[in-house]
């Protein structure tokens, strides 16, 4: 009966990854839920555990959701088409300087609502901004997978940027407070080094003037996207809007090192700009019923319960022992050793089930506080940076790889690999070593 529960629990996670790789244009939701259904007739799984991954989870999944819904909010002012026209404007007809400014706005709208969330923005502004510049597929891609690489790797250096950092760090017993004080530093280096990485990449692809089209060959008050700007908001109120996001960001470590709950913080927040933009635009906030992604919720969830059944099936038991030797042994070991496995395991099964298996085996080696923390901070980089080596490392890429095909832009696995081979391991590398020193220096 044993060997059915492992056999039934390892196919279960099996088959739900390698159907997320095939079909990546269907919710991912649907086959991890048939995959923790599954574990759960398999016994694997008990009701006492459901309720503890209940516990565990709900806290990051509604500080996502808040955040997600914030980011609605803003297309509804029309942030994004103000943005694209301040890219545009900005780059003053020079491809270089778009190249620049294309990343540095990925990893502002990470920062200020996901990764998942700013890949699903992010790209169609990209692909409908470029095409709108008359550029062709082979000089759009340098922006696409630059755009997309760091859009996904801004997540490592706050942890409420991706809701499986967020719980993470439940799972570590970690305040999102001292995730940042450890992690930003090393890990904004660690993104300073990649965009160089990949602007040394693409140098020689980057169109060095952008065509005509692209700086004045716009209709009076239409923007790049040839959509026109309903309502046009003067720049004083989009500064408003965007400091008022930016004091809510700031407000969730407030509130984590101050021990409030950081989901409670992040839903005051939301609620108070739905009510602005009820107020502003007369819109109410029923809308967000259907807008927001709530699929997210059962993803996490799901995903949670077919990690939770390969723990209890001793697969943590069996990495424990291969582990705690090295990374007991200096807490440059542990971040090399931690946040090079996830990188692995993150591009060969997904980086959610990665660093979940990678975290829940970091609780059971009995490590000294500081080395438990660096050793899930490693795991955090190997999952956010490490994982971008192949497009299958993470839903994100996943998710993006679909957008930009239907945006008539298609790259190939080569094409991307031939970028992210040199840059990531790079990275991931320094980025591991800068954050061993700088914890062991700070802290």
């Amino acid at each position: 009966m044993h060997d059915l529960m492992v056999l039934i629990t390892v196919c279960s996670f099996l088959l739900t990854i390698g159907f997320i790789f095939w079909r990546p244009q269907v919710n991912e939701a649907i086959p991890v839920t048939i995959g923790a259904i599954l574990v759960l007739l398999s016994g694997s799984v008990s009701l006492a555990d459901l309720v503890q991954i209940t516990q565990t989870i709900s806290g990051a999944a509604v500080t996502i959701m808040a955040t997600i819904v914030m980011a609605i909010v803003l297309e509804s002012f029309g942030f994004f088409h103000w943005a694209t026209d301040l890219l545009t404007a900005k780059a003053r007809g020079s491809g270089i300087r778009l190249f620049w400014l294309t990343n540095v706005f990925c990893f502002m709208m990470t920062l200020f609502v996901n990764n998942d969330g700013s890949i699903l923005i992010t790209t169609p502004i990209l692909l409908m901004m470029l095409k709108n510049m008359g550029l062709k597929n082979h000089q759009k891609i340098p922006y696409l997978i630059s755009g997309a690489i760091i859009a996904t790797a801004s997540s490592a250096p706050i942890g409420v940027s991706n809701i499986v950092n967020l719980i993470a760090l439940k799972i570590v017993h970690m305040d999102l407070y001292m995730h940042t004080a450890m992690m930003f530093i090393p890990a904004t280096l660690g993104l300073a080094l990649l965009t160089g990485l990949l602007f040394l990449m693409f140098y020689r692809t980057l169109p060095q003037k952008l065509p005509p089209t692209a700086r004045w060959n716009l209709k009076p008050g239409q923007h790049p996207l040839q959509r026109p700007l309903e309502p046009e908001y003067s720049k004083k109120f989009m500064r408003n809007i965007l400091i008022f996001v930016l004091c809510v960001r700031i407000s969730l470590f407030v509130a984590s090192f101050l021990q409030f709950p950081v989901s409670y913080m992040a839903v005051i927040g939301s609620v108070l700009l739905l009510g602005w933009r009820w107020y502003q635009l007369k819109i109410p906030p029923l809308d967000m019923m259907k807008k927001t992604p709530w699929y997210i919720f059962i993803f996490a969830f799901s995903m949670y319960v077919i990690i939770y059944g390969l723990n209890n099936i001793g697969l943590t038991d069996w990495l424990i022992r291969a582990l705690q030797p090295i990374v007991s042994g200096s807490l440059l070991y542990a971040s090399v050793l931690m946040g090079g496995l996830i990188s692995v395991l993150s591009n060969i099964f997904n980086n959610h089930p990665a660093l979940m298996v990678g975290t829940i085996t970091l609780t059971h080696m009995g490590l000294d506080p500081l080395t438990l923390k660096i050793s899930y901070l490693a795991s955090v980089i190997g999952s956010d940076i490490g994982s971008l080596l192949l497009p299958i490392g993470t839903l994100a890429t996943l998710m993006w790889l679909h957008i930009v095909r239907k945006g008539g832009v298609h790259i190939k696995w080569s094409q991307y690999l031939k970028v992210t081979i040199v840059v990531i391991p790079i990275t991931v590398l320094f980025t591991l070593v800068i954050l061993s020193y700088w914890v062991s220096w700070i802290f």
